[in-house]
């Protein structure tokens, strides 16, 4: 799934490409594309969109009064729409634009789970935004203290908890765990001020190296195109130490983690009843 470096940079190509234009139209496509009944998105129409945005792992488009908000989840892609085909392959929602160009809203499979809602004012404090996070870019070191003191999960869960931070996915976890040289299995409300200040420094780096890696592309990039140290990285060589990355796998998604680095050398046994490092 995007996290926030790539939603923020493929927001900023949007806002180069569409931002000013005039919105002529708005058409759900398939049947689960549109989240919410009011307000209509007709009433958006005849407004400049922009500027395109994000929160957490949502795209934000403005127009006028009225904020589409766009979760792309696993593999939905907000792109420029050349064919305006009535059944365009993948398509879910398409926003069309006086100046006769369009964006389309894909997602491929069956499940559909990318959406719209549209709402209308400030869209924090609705659906879907609510009760989200403050975005991980936003946290400095007091920031970081906070949000972990309230949480008694274990690291690496707690940094892709949308509530307590947002924008966070499985990738920058891991990368964010290995660049503090943290278990992502410590508690994340017994890090002392010294391990705080090093997962700061940890998420800020991590943020704004993949933040200029996806200014560098033309597109939203998938998740394996991303460089990093460990994620999709199991088995290879740690780039820091040399030790082998490792990982705990889980049915959705894989912890990935260097033990040198990490975890005092200990190799975590792989399966959800470890005993994990504290």
């Amino acid at each position: 799934m995007p996290e926030l470096p790539e939603l923020q940079a493929h927001a900023e190509r949007l806002d180069e490409a569409f931002g000013g234009a005039v919105l002529a139209g708005f058409r759900p496509i398939t049947f689960t594309a549109l989240k919410t009944f009011r307000p209509d998105p007709a009433d958006a129409v005849g407004q400049r969109v922009g500027p395109f945005g994000h929160r957490g792992k949502h795209l934000l488009v403005a127009a006028g009064p009225i904020t589409f908000v766009v979760h792309l989840m696993q593999g939905g892609r907000l792109v420029p729409d050349e064919k305006q085909s009535a059944k365009p392959r993948n398509g879910i929602a398409r926003w069309t634009f006086e100046d006769g160009r369009a964006l389309l809203l894909t997602e491929p499979g069956t499940e559909r789970k990318a959406g719209v809602w549209v709402v209308e004012g400030d869209p924090e404090g609705q659906a879907p935004l609510e009760g989200l996070g403050p975005d991980a870019d936003a946290l400095d070191v007091d920031g970081w203290a906070a949000v972990l003191a309230e949480r008694t999960g274990r690291l690496h869960g707690v940094l892709r908890d949308q509530s307590a931070v947002a924008g966070i996915g499985r990738r920058l976890a891991n990368e964010i765990c290995h660049r503090a040289k943290l278990s992502p299995f410590a508690s994340a409300a017994k890090l002392d001020a010294d391990q705080v200040g090093a997962l700061a420094s940890a998420a800020a780096a991590c943020i704004a190296g993949s933040l200029a890696e996806e200014r560098g592309r033309d597109h939203l990039a998938r998740s394996s195109e991303r460089s990093g140290a460990v994620h999709h990285h199991v088995g290879d060589a740690c780039p820091v130490c040399g030790d082998t990355v490792r990982a705990v796998e889980y049915r959705a998604y894989t912890v990935a983690y260097c033990p040198t680095c990490q975890t005092g050398g200990k190799v975590l046994a792989d399966n959800t009843t470890s005993k994990f490092l504290k």
